[in-house]
């Protein structure tokens, strides 16, 4: 019996080839898990590129044997369910590290060298925008890092590269470690939040990191700080990240994701010119896409064929009696 794949959005066209002569595939095109009941309810695998999988839903799958996402944040899949069934989780490290590492550069370079305003004005014919002489030069300056995994890792080599000192926080991380790759770290994100021209996150979100940069750590930083977060929404509050802005404490901000995707039209965010905003899209280059969407279907096809796959977020599944 050909075995079911439910893909919540496309996946590289090549790789969709690659599912389509192996299983039968369908697209919903919906991440909400309430949409698409009726094409999931008799699902083998499900893949989802954007959206959610609550324990409701998760229990109520009978024949589901595996969930695959693309990217290595678990925040939208209920673990605990999955793994209570025996149902791995795939997940893709590694496929869009350089991706993501150079959207975040792109960010800090774009607030640095104040690319939007000036780009607003000139559209405007507002050409004497050049004599407030806005943009900033970043070699020099403090980046502080917020998390020193393997994107973390890779946006301080290439910020180094370009003359910045890195500060890195990480308590996961040996300062050893951080050290070793000749970066300073610091045990202390009040320091980091201090000493940072610019600060940049990169952390999961977990129940220790939601909220983890709010109004008491806005008043611990610098006025003209730039901050970029392509890491997850709801790891900086958004409501005191709104009221620093209104009270221009800060130089610039760079985000990539939002505590509730697709941001809304009338969001107060995009009403400040010093915001540059991107739909999530920091880990979506060509070369990452296919990446990502190669490894998720390798991790989905070998679990259908009642293997067991590596690159999953809860190797406990596998503990379960049904892969006895």
């Amino acid at each position: 019996m050909i075995k079911k794949v439910v893909v919540t959005h496309r996946l590289d066209e090549n790789i969709m080839h690659f599912l389509e002569n192996n299983f039968k595939v369908v697209v919903g095109n919906s991440g909400d898990p309430d949409e698409i009941y009726p094409l999931i309810k008799d699902a083998n695998g499900i893949i989802v590129r954007i959206g959610y999988l609550d324990r409701k839903t998760i229990m109520s799958l009978d024949d589901l044997e595996v969930i695959g996402r693309t990217g290595v944040g678990v925040d939208n899949i209920d673990l605990e369910a999955a793994t209570e069934r025996g149902i791995p989780v795939v997940v893709t490290p590694g496929a869009n590290i350089r991706s993501v590492a150079e959207h975040t550069l792109a960010f800090l370079l774009s607030l640095a060298k104040d690319l939007k305003i000036n780009d607003m004005e000139m559209h405007k014919g507002n050409y004497g925008i050049r004599n407030q002489c806005r943009a900033i030069e970043i070699f020099g300056k403090t980046l502080g890092i917020i998390g020193y995994g393997n994107i973390g890792r890779e946006l301080a080599k290439l910020c180094s590269n370009i003359g910045m000192k890195i500060l890195v926080y990480d308590p996961f991380i040996s300062a050893e470690a951080i050290e070793n790759d000749k970066f300073q770290s610091t045990e202390q994100l009040d320091f980091l939040l201090q000493q940072s021209d610019m600060i940049s996150v990169h952390v999961p979100l977990t129940k220790d990191t939601r909220g983890m940069i709010g109004q008491k750590e806005f008043t611990s930083m610098k006025s003209n700080v730039i901050i970029v977060n392509c890491a997850r929404g709801n790891i900086i509050e958004e409501n005191a990240l709104i009221k620093a802005l209104e009270n221009d404490t800060i130089g610039g901000v760079g985000l990539d994701v939002f505590s509730s995707e697709p941001l809304e039209e009338n969001s107060p965010i995009l009403k400040f010119d010093k915001v540059i905003t991107t739909p999530h899209i920091a880990g979506l280059t060509g070369e990452a896409f296919f990446a990502m969407s190669k490894m998720v279907a390798d991790g989905v096809s070998t679990i259908l064929g009642k293997e067991k796959w590596p690159y999953v977020a809860n190797k406990e599944a596998y503990e379960n009696a049904r892969w006895k």
